[in-house]
């Protein structure tokens, strides 16, 4: 099963979201499928994926441990562990493909029948007031989801200062996460990803705010570097009843060891796009394991990464739950062909196809476009 060339696909999907693709084809007529999507970086994937292919073309799509081995100090930082990581993706489709079975077969086979997910209404959310917070959740609810995620505080970052904006948009945040408790009850569970806006002081004061509206974590805080802090919010957070989440976009699982020992989160959030690859994927569930730490791997963007997180769950055996950008866009279903990947009732159910199950669908697709800035709260523009 030789290799006969790897591409990189970038598609505009919305006016804030393009996402990301690698598709590797090997001589017998097979296409492997993996993404790499992240944020304004298409450039650099493509070039990255160039040269990915550059080295691979003839060598044989079977033989992943070594030609998708993730170094974690060679160059390049996150943009080669995301094309690399998609390239693990696309050689793990194209085993199992060969193969005659899923992918989660080939990680060693499934223990559970269906992955339960949760819906991240963050970009689903308009207007971004707490009533359209709300709306937004109320539609998840109805849809079946018993776990529901929002990123309420944009565009409040600790480094400006106790400013007035600050202090608003601190207050607004409280508000959203209060209006969306309020619209799903108190048997729902409700995450807040703070997306690292707060300091090790002013993420206590979060965490003593947010208490009373029973979360079922708080994510990320404060910056991933802050171990020791991160160990104290944690048990701050679980003297509140509540778990604390995080690092999903570190690469590789060197880059986790630090945080299960120094004791940083409850649960872990690799990405599938980030990470390294599927089976780099295990063997940081494996190292969360052993410490009793849940695994409930970053999954916000396109249906590629989607499909791989599903099969990879499906083989964790600390598994939590898993992330699906809610409403964000149709696109998500329309542009992948095979399998259905529509949500049944909070849960997605494993494919049994051989390979990934799904494959990109024919047709044309608005290219990617530069964004030059990043996904904001649409009232700044």
């Amino acid at each position: 099963m030789k290799i006969s060339a790897i591409a990189y696909r970038g598609l505009n999907v919305t006016p804030k979201t393009n996402w990301g693709f690698v598709e590797v084809r090997t001589e017998d007529g097979r296409t492997g499928l993996g993404e790499c999507t992240l944020g304004n970086q298409e450039p650099l994937i493509a070039a990255e994926v160039d040269r990915l292919a550059a080295n691979l073309v003839g060598q044989d799509a079977r033989d992943r441990n070594r030609i998708a081995r993730f170094l974690p100090h060679a160059p390049g930082g996150l943009v080669a562990a995301t094309a690399l990581s998609a390239l693990d993706q696309a050689l793990c489709d194209l085993a199992a493909q060969w193969n005659g079975e899923p992918i989660f077969r080939l990680l060693g086979g499934a223990f559970r029948d269906s992955v339960r997910l949760y819906a991240n209404i963050n970009r689903g959310a308009n207007p971004r007031t707490p009533e359209g917070f709300a709306a937004a959740a109320r539609r998840a609810l109805a849809d079946g989801f018993t776990g529901i995620k929002l990123a309420p505080f944009e565009p409040l970052m600790w480094e400006d200062g106790a400013t007035p904006e600050n202090r608003a948009a601190y207050a607004e945040g409280l508000s959203r996460v209060a209006a969306v408790r309020e619209a799903i009850g108190p048997e729902i569970d409700l995450m807040v990803d703070a997306h690292w806006r707060f300091s090790p002081g002013s993420a206590a004061a979060l965490i003593r705010d947010v208490s009373q509206e029973n979360l079922f974590w708080l994510e990320c805080p404060v910056a991933e570097a802050n171990h020791r802090e991160i160990a104290r919010l944690r048990g701050l957070c679980n003297a509140r009843g509540m778990r604390l989440a995080g690092a999903e976009s570190l690469s590789g699982l060197a880059a986790y060891r630090p945080l299960v020992e120094a004791g940083c989160y409850d649960v872990l959030m690799p990405d599938a796009k980030h990470a390294g690859g599927l089976q780099e994927i295990l063997r940081i569930a494996a190292l969360a394991q052993t410490a009793g730490i849940e695994i409930a791997p970053h999954n916000p963007t396109g249906p590629v990464c989607h499909a791989h997180s599903v099969h990879l769950c499906a083989a964790i055996p600390n598994f939590l739950v898993l992330e699906v950008q809610y409403g964000e866009t149709e696109a998500f279903f329309d542009i992948v062909q095979g399998e259905s990947l529509r949500f049944e009732r909070g849960t997605a159910r494993l494919p049994q196809s051989p390979g990934l199950g799904i494959s990109l669908a024919p047709g044309d697709t608005p290219a990617w476009k530069r964004m030059d800035r990043p996904w904001l709260d649409p009232r700044l523009g």
